[in-house]
């Protein structure tokens, strides 16, 4: 099972983390593959969200997602809804000497004719994973 996962500190609250990241509109500001993102439904738990990837060419591959676990300032969790089922969670945790520890864990169970996305699905982890610093550096230059 392809899966990823990396941890970068970030000089704000997590708290401040969290609020951002629930917020899934402000995906486009940090990752660099996102074309679009709306919230069609829901809060917390079962939040749906419409998005739009940046594929081959630049052609927007459908990567809806529902988010699965929401615990304010600890932990957001997230699967795909589309044919490509990911799953990913984000933990939040203090860290020492203040701000937090962000790590962003990804997964990907591979089944029948998705099997072939394999190498596009690992890039893909690769450049969600690298994004986090970007997301550090705009919390960061944002407080």
């Amino acid at each position: 099972m392809p899966s990823a996962e990396k941890t970068v500190q970030i000089n704000q609250s997590p708290d401040t983390v969290f609020a951002f990241l629930a917020q899934g509109e402000n995906d486009t500001r940090w990752r660099p593959n996102v074309l679009d993102i709306k919230r069609v439904s829901g809060e917390g738990v079962g939040a749906r969200y419409k998005q739009g990837l940046r594929g081959p060419g630049g052609t927007r591959i459908p990567a809806d997602y529902e988010v699965t676990g929401f615990e304010p300032g600890k932990r957001l969790a997230f699967k795909a809804t589309g044919s490509v089922r990911t799953e990913g969670e984000y933990t939040l945790e203090p860290a020492n000497g203040g701000g937090t520890s962000l790590t962003l864990k990804l997964a990907w169970q591979p089944s029948g004719v998705s099997r072939l996305l394999g190498p596009m699905v690992g890039k893909t982890f690769e450049e969600e994973i690298a994004a986090l610093d970007t997301l550090r550096d705009l919390l960061e230059k944002e407080s």
